[in-house]
């Protein structure tokens, strides 16, 4: 893949997406998200050893929110194994919003469909072992220095401060998920951890070589090691193409093609199998929570470079 001696084309491809940005705005539901600049496009592409290309403020950092869902789920199934994980929440699409509470009243058993809806993400982070909320989150902490090397690698406690006081609606969801014993933490501690992974700050070269690990069979090139084994890396790699996008994940699995994961900050993490990893930052979103710039610059990779999956 020789994007970095293409920068012509990248610069291109950079400059299209870009334009984009003015059709979006910046997640304000979360008020310490809104101070965001929606004018940011940030790229960088990493093949293992290197970045082969960056464009933007690539140092600029930004919290990872649903892109931790990923993580979250690798953990519980390297805590609780397959069959504990999927007892309490499904691999299926839902085609509804991320917080959407429908289906969990509507299907039988009101588990969650899967685990990159917040219900689902929700019941997961519930999964990981610890006995307090700091241990927990050191054990992310700790997986999330491994995989990119960095580690400086925090939350935003600003950011995390900020969702806690305005999750109503995931606190809803979760005292409904604990109704149904889908949860057992106390719902309070459940949410101040999921607000904190929501809120770990990282940068697009974090993500991208997080994104390789994943791609690459969850092997890390640099320490010549296993992170992640091989069939978590095959499950997260699928729930990232049918469930990663939100409820475009469909119509960007048809345009794009590589199984991603974006967050309500703007991020979105792509990890390309057995290739390079993909990290973008652009907090101007469309009206289902995607970077509307990132689809679009993600969609002309795909297409140049021919990275789809399909």
């Amino acid at each position: 893949m020789e994007i970095c001696r293409d920068t012509e084309a990248l610069n291109i491809m950079i400059k299209e997406a870009y334009q984009q940005a003015k059709f979006g705005k910046v997640a304000d539901y979360i008020p310490a998200l809104s101070w965001a600049n929606p004018e940011t496009l940030s790229l960088a592409i990493y093949e293992g050893k290197s970045m082969i290309a960056t464009a933007g403020d690539t140092s600029e950092t930004f919290t990872l929110q649903s892109i931790s869902k990923v993580l979250t789920l690798a953990m519980a199934l390297m805590d609780i194994g397959e069959d504990g994980v999927f007892s309490r929440v499904g691999m299926e699409p839902t085609g509804d919003p991320f917080n959407s509470i429908i289906k969990l009243e509507t299907h039988t058993p009101s588990k969650p469909l899967n685990p990159m809806i917040n219900a689902g993400a929700l019941a997961v982070t519930d999964m990981i072992k610890g006995n307090t909320v700091e241990e927990k989150l050191g054990r992310l902490l700790a997986f999330i220095h491994e995989l990119t090397g960095n580690s400086a690698i925090t939350y935003n406690n600003e950011v995390a401060t900020s969702e806690f006081e305005t999750a109503d609606l995931n606190r809803s969801l979760a005292y409904f998920l604990k109704q149904h014993r889908v949860v057992s933490s106390d719902i309070e501690c459940l949410l101040e951890l999921y607000t904190k992974q929501c809120a770990v700050e990282v940068s697009c070269e974090d993500l991208a070589k997080i994104a390789f690990v994943i791609g690459n069979e969850g092997r890390s090139v640099e320490t010549d090691r296993t992170i992640i084994p091989l069939h978590i890396s095959r499950i997260m790699k699928t729930f990232m193409t049918t469930c990663g996008m939100y409820n475009a994940s469909g119509e960007f699995a048809i345009k794009v093609g590589i199984p991603s994961k974006s967050g309500v900050s703007g991020g979105i993490m792509a990890a390309v199998p057995h290739g390079p990893g993909i990290g973008i930052f652009g907090p101007a979103l469309d009206e289902k929570g995607n970077s509307i710039a990132g689809m679009k610059l993600l969609e002309s990779l795909a297409h140049r470079y021919d990275l789809s999956i399909f």
